[in-house]
């Protein structure tokens, strides 16, 4: 019997959400970047699948920090 395996329910993934359009732009905005100027998820990647991702979407990753409560993580989609 095979189980189906959810790779962003394990405990060492963190949470991911995919920013909405008007979220997308106020990010770019408030920092004064380009698209080009994140680093880079894969489209392909086994973690956001769930996400239904497009290129050109970002991701915001939020991870647990020693030093911080929590740490946001943005990266952008690109083929692959």
């Amino acid at each position: 019997m095979e189980k189906n395996f959810e790779v962003n329910k394990h405990i060492f993934v963190p949470p991911q959400i995919k920013l909405k359009d008007d979220e997308k732009k106020a990010l770019l905005e408030k920092y004064n970047i380009s698209l080009t100027q994140l680093p880079k998820i894969r489209k392909s990647d086994v973690a956001i699948q769930h996400l239904d991702p497009k290129t050109g979407d970002i991701i915001k990753i939020s991870r647990k920090s020693e030093t911080n409560i929590e740490t946001d993580f943005y990266r952008v989609v690109v083929h692959g």
